[in-house]
């Protein structure tokens, strides 16, 4: 009986060693070695030589596009973030939280697919059938050309994909499939990895549009090697918080697009449904009796202007060390900013706890947002209120100044379509002259903008 071998593989980066390591030498990471088991290397060949195909290069000038390489989900958040639509052939990836809407929104999209007249084959390995009719009746989803296909064989799936010839393919998820070519159960690294390269073979090679569900480790990062991300062609995040009722829909990685648009949805009992207007969703949350430490920001979510309020609570500490507590923004930007507000502004927090929290349970992670974060913090500290009908732009440096930002006219026009009244901006900012229905303030140091946002 032949020795069975095994082997070592990084569960971040896909190294392979003979033998155990704490360490990986490739990314770094400690602990993140798992044992394999290690197929022959003519199982393997035998693998590569079934996608072998007879194309031939072509010339650019040669190559001709179709205006139709583009479907729409007739989901309009959905294709903002796919840059337009689903690109023919394209093998995207959709992973996020348990529980957060993944399969919800894959199978809507499923069900407007059809009433484009497209022919979907929905792989479920995960649900039976009957789970899936339940869900897709709830969302009132009614196709006669929708499959549904519980199964978890790749070699099955594979076949089933040759005999119906559909247009779009979902694998709910790449985590529960496994293929015989390779001795290891499914979730695996060498079987995520294998799975996923027979789908991107089929994919480009039949030109079928295929979306991939993929779990996401304690971390938040997609479960299986990394190498993952880098095979398919988008990769889109789905998150938020699960106890509230909006999602969103984040593009990380889109060879078709922009990587910086988000789609926002808000969860009711029929689906998942778009939100055109996201400020008014955040802004409704903000209490009608303005208190002290509270400004309204506007950020930049791709090409698309946000408003949140940033809300800080600065109190004596009960500990040896203070406490610095975020939820929504970068703990280290936090430090920064509460050091400028002490050495330049002569602000003394070294004895209070700081608590700043992003409302809506959004992530702020651009510069534009120091201004309002430490305004929010200074008057909370001081026990004044910030003029509710006040939008603050703008990024603090170390010295105390105030740097320019990018989409200014973008970010005021949004402000003004709000109802806002005066905007705190950074003096190097030049303001259109068409923007007359709100009073812009400029500021060169954060003095001046505490000055400036007090109400009288």
């Amino acid at each position: 009986m032949a020795k069975v071998k095994s082997k070592w593989v990084c569960t971040e980066c896909g190294y392979e060693t003979a033998g155990y390591l704490g360490k990986c030498p490739e990314c770094g990471t400690w602990g993140s070695l798992v044992e394999e088991m290690q197929y022959s290397e003519k199982l393997h060949n035998a693998v590569a030589n079934e996608f072998i195909n007879t194309e031939k290069p072509a010339l650019l000038k040669d190559i001709k596009v179709d205006e139709s390489v583009r479907v729409s989900t007739n989901i309009s958040e959905f294709d903002r973030i796919l840059g337009g639509g689903f690109v023919q052939g394209s093998l995207v990836l959709l992973a996020g939280d348990p529980g957060i809407g993944k399969s919800t929104i894959t199978l809507q999209t499923c069900g407007e697919l059809c009433k484009n007249g497209k022919k979907v084959l929905y792989i479920s390995a995960e649900e039976s059938a009957t789970q899936l009719k339940l869900r897709a009746e709830r969302l009132g989803i009614n196709s006669d050309s929708l499959y549904i296909y519980p199964q978890t064989n790749m070699e099955n799936i594979k076949s089933q994909i040759e005999e119906i010839s559909p247009d779009f393919v979902v694998v709910d998820s790449i985590q529960a499939i496994y293929s015989n070519n390779v001795p290891s159960s499914a979730g695996s690294v060498s079987q995520i990895r294998e799975c996923c390269n027979i789908l991107m073979h089929i994919a480009k090679s039949k030109n079928i549009t295929t979306i991939v569900i993929g779990h996401v480790t304690k971390d938040g990062n997609i479960a299986g090697p990394k190498v993952l991300e880098h095979m398919v062609d988008t990769v889109i995040y789905f998150e938020g918080d699960k106890y509230k009722s909006y999602r969103m829909l984040r593009s990380m990685k889109n060879r078709f697009g922009n990587t910086s648009e988000v789609g926002i949805f808000e969860m009711n009992s029929n689906g998942l449904r778009c939100v055109t207007n996201p400020n008014e969703l955040f802004l409704n949350e903000r209490s009608q009796v303005a208190a002290p430490g509270s400004a309204i920001i506007v950020t930049n979510e791709g090409t698309r202007p946000l408003m949140v309020e940033i809300q800080a609570l600065v109190g004596m500490t009960s500990y040896p060390t203070p406490r610095r507590v975020t939820n929504g923004v970068d703990i280290s930007r936090l430090h920064q900013i509460l050091a400028v507000l002490e050495k330049r502004v002569g602000l003394n927090l070294s004895k209070q706890d700081v608590y700043v929290n992003v409302m809506g349970g959004i992530e702020v992670d651009e510069p534009s947002a120091d201004l309002g974060i430490a305004l929010a913090v200074a008057t909370c500290a001081r026990d004044v209120v910030v003029d509710s009908q006040t939008v603050i732009i703008g990024e603090i440096g170390l010295s105390g100044e105030i740097h320019p930002v990018n989409n200014i006219e973008r970010r005021l026009n949004e402000a003004v379509a709000s109802g806002f009244k005066k905007a705190i901006i950074p003096y190097a900012n030049d303001v259109p002259s068409d923007i007359r229905k709100i009073e812009v303030v400029k500021v060169k140091r954060l003095m001046d903008a505490i000055a400036a946002c007090i109400s009288k």
